[in-house]
């Protein structure tokens, strides 16, 4: 069986590989995804572009470049919908050890991520999935990302790859994974998604989070190697950014909920908890510190001393492939606004979750 797996994918010499990038008016994005597919050290046979409801140039300019064009047909499903219909056309003609790569049009891969994609789905893992950069642009909302991604890449690093979500920035799969995955949907052993045994479930916020449980459920591992590694674009404005990430974090709980509490899904529940608890701890430290000045009873706490100073250190050392002076700067604690934001957004989420407030893509 090898340590890699625990289930029945055998390890097996991949056959070629096929890039999907979903798309809805890409047109600013699309060019440098593309190209970054065709610079691969080993390149993808077919790179498809999933065009849904495009009324931008986006199909013009992936035509022009030499990219297959799929348009999606009467799709209300956003980029999960666009995706089933692409596969359901294309699963039919692949071999099971065929790979179907998944990577976001503001998304550019570096040279090496589909050949170390390949190297480690060959030895049996169920997906593969990459680490990433902040693109340009955005400002002081745009260097707070950048930090953030920075840090996740960091501690995927350190862990060895081992990922908890295969980010829908760029994913990779066995052909015969996908397989397993539409007909478990089918018999009911994996959540039903658009009811037509589709890849992608459509009735989640969060469809990659989701199709991660769905691997793992299925007995396989995943992995975000080092070599896969790939720059995406960051959100521009604090409104974007707040909107991102409350959808990521509403879909993320509600995926947990969705499975129940499984072998798999204990972790996942554990880091909802500790999430709780860092906005309560958040609030009361907030709180205790707004009393305090409106009390006129301010006073350095040597609770909140050391607690500050662990944050200092974390801040710090999390950002130092990034440079010194960025580790300096870090010191500063400018990030906490940063913070404090992602704290009120996990708040949202569970509130929102918990009274099932209309979702919002």
């Amino acid at each position: 069986m090898g340590k890699h797996r625990r289930s029945g994918l055998r390890p097996a010499k991949i056959r070629n590989v096929i890039a999907l990038i979903p798309a809805h008016n890409e047109a600013d994005a699309i060019a440098d995804s593309i190209q970054g597919l065709y610079g691969q050290t080993v390149p993808p046979r077919q790179v498809i572009v999933v065009a849904d409801n495009c009324t931008d140039t986006t199909v013009a300019i992936a035509d022009s470049l030499g990219a297959e064009v799929f348009e999606t047909q009467g799709n209300r499903h956003k980029k999960a919908g666009g995706l089933n219909q692409a596969l359901a056309r294309l699963l039919p003609y692949l071999h099971d050890d065929d790979v179907v790569l998944v990577t976001d049009a503001d998304s550019a891969l570096d040279p090496g991520f589909v050949a170390c994609g390949v190297e480690h789905l060959a030895k049996g893992y169920g997906g593969v999935g990459g680490t990433f950069r902040g693109g340009p642009g955005g400002g002081f909302v745009g260097h707070l990302q950048r930090n953030e991604y920075a840090r996740y890449s960091r501690d995927v690093k350190r862990l060895g790859g081992k990922c908890l979500v295969l980010t829908g920035t760029a994913a990779m799969f066995r052909v015969q994974v996908l397989r397993q995955i539409s007909q478990a949907r089918l018999e009911g052993r994996l959540p039903a998604g658009d009811g037509l045994g589709g890849i992608y479930d459509t009735s989640v916020l969060t469809e990659d989070n989701e199709l991660t449980f769905a691997v793992l459920h299925l007995g396989y591992q995943v992995l975000s190697p080092e070599g896969c590694t790939l720059t995406t674009e960051v959100m521009l404005t604090w409104k974007a950014l707040w909107d991102q990430r409350l959808r990521w974090k509403r879909g993320a709980v509600e995926n947990c909920v969705q499975y129940g509490l499984t072998r798999i899904t204990w972790r996942y529940w554990g880091r909802q908890l500790l999430s709780m608890v860092g906005v309560l701890v958040t609030a009361v430290y907030l709180a205790t510190l707004a009393y305090a000045l409106a009390s006129h009873s301010f006073h350095v706490n040597e609770f909140w001393l050391w607690v500050s100073l662990v944050f200092v250190i974390e801040r710090v050392v999390t950002v130092r492939e990034l440079g010194w002076k960025r580790m300096l700067l870090a010191a500063s604690m400018y990030e906490l606004l940063f913070d404090f934001l992602l704290q009120a957004c996990h708040a949202k989420a569970y509130l929102d979750s918990v009274f099932r407030r209309e979702r919002a893509w």
